[in-house]
């Protein structure tokens, strides 16, 4: 396809240069100011018709994670304005496959293209430069996942999110509600994975000072993959028979091995990224989840598009989104409408105050993931058991 194009474009600057006799300026853009008079020039070009294509990372547009949210977030709002989407899924979890399934969409008209989770760091490296007429949205993509080597196109919007603070929120409710026998347990220890836990440490902590238990106990654990098996679920098998009587599952499909250990014996799950509760309660038990650690990626694909759609993209740049209101809706990380709140434990009036001590900054919370989860234990027992694999 490059080739094609780098060929079009020649033929195009001989004909421009015969007709003209010399090379022409660059064509005005939507955002350029209408020249003094407009009568003596060419009309500025149409932009692009906008048409949506998300590339789907791991697992599929059925994984009630990062794939389904973004999945329907898109069509969702391309449906509501008219416009054509479509999705692509690679044949492989592999770079290569993504790459193909990217310019694929581009070789197919789609304008923007949609990207949801961090494994897509190396496949924008290899598009997004080559693709400049293109848009680019990555969904929790960052600088440590591009390398310090790469500097962000102006075709290309990154967001990467607090997961800190979701997880925090997760931690200390479940506290509040009455758990003291917790468990972490992350995919791989990727910087959002962590983020996660180190965020639900502190909450878990906060909460426990805050009504003076002493017994609060945390098992913590990377499962070293984004999928549950037998093995992880043999480990989570232990704890729950220990037990530990909620687990925070953080990391794709791992929540699997949670959600069947703790099937085994009444357990509770913490759910990460999107409300998990419809699938873990409709899969393994109703009630079983206690609540879940959620990103906005709905609201950001929709605030991106908009702003595409009205000339207003600003890329070049990656995003931190978190806290934006006192309105626990209204913000980028958060906790559901789904959390088991209990009247004289933590109701959503009692997480309403949390999100306002938190955007304040009377509560703050640490992402510095270069510590220990044991650095965040001041008054609980914490048992950093390394990765399961």
């Amino acid at each position: 396809m490059k080739k094609i194009l780098a060929l079009v474009l020649a033929l195009c600057m001989v004909f421009a240069l015969a007709a003209c006799g010399e090379s022409s300026a660059p064509a005005a853009t939507a955002t350029e100011a209408p020249a003094a008079d407009a009568a003596t020039e060419a009309p500025a070009a149409e932009p692009a018709e906008l048409k949506v294509a998300m590339i789907t990372d791991y697992g599929d547009i059925t994984d009630q994670s990062f794939n389904q949210t973004t999945y329907e977030a898109c069509k969702e709002y391309c449906e509501a304005n008219g416009l054509e989407f479509s999705y692509f899924k690679p044949a492989s979890d592999s770079d290569e496959d993504r790459v193909a399934q990217i310019e694929a969409a581009i070789d197919e008209s789609y304008t923007c293209i949609v990207m949801p989770g961090f494994a897509f760091a190396n496949a924008i490296k290899s598009t997004v430069n080559e693709y400049p007429e293109v848009t680019f949205v990555a969904l929790d993509v960052g600088a440590g996942d591009l390398g310090s080597d790469f500097t962000v196109p102006e075709n290309l919007y990154c967001a990467v999110y607090q997961e800190e603070l979701c997880g925090y929120m997760a931690g200390y409710a479940a506290v509040k509600l009455g758990y003291t026998k917790l468990g972490f347990l992350g995919g791989m220890a990727v910087p959002a994975v962590v983020r996660y836990g180190y965020g639900y440490v502190q909450g878990i902590d906060a909460a426990a000072k805050e009504l003076g238990l002493t017994d609060v106990t945390v098992n913590y654990a990377y499962g070293n993959q984004f999928y549950g098996d037998a093995d992880i679920t043999a480990a989570m098998d232990t704890w729950y028979q220990d037990g530990t009587e909620v687990v925070f599952a953080c990391g794709g499909g791992i929540y699997t091995s949670a959600a069947e250990a703790a099937a085994k014996v009444g357990g509770k799950v913490i759910g990460v990224d999107v409300d998990q509760s419809g699938i873990i309660d409709g899969d393994y038990g109703e009630g079983m989840t206690v609540t879940s650690a959620m990103k906005g990626l709905a609201a950001t694909v929709k605030t991106e598009l908009t702003a595409i759609q009205a000339g207003e993209f600003k890329g070049g740049v990656i995003d931190t989104l978190g806290l934006v209101s006192e309105n626990p809706d209204e913000n980028y990380v958060q906790i559901p409408a789904t959390t088991q709140f209990e009247d004289g434990k933590f109701t959503a009036e009692d997480y309403a105050a949390l999100v306002k001590a938190m955007l304040n900054g009377e509560i703050t919370v640490s992402n510095d993931i270069s510590m220990t989860a044991s650095d965040f234990a001041a008054d609980i027992t914490l048992n950093d058991l390394g990765n399961l694999k």
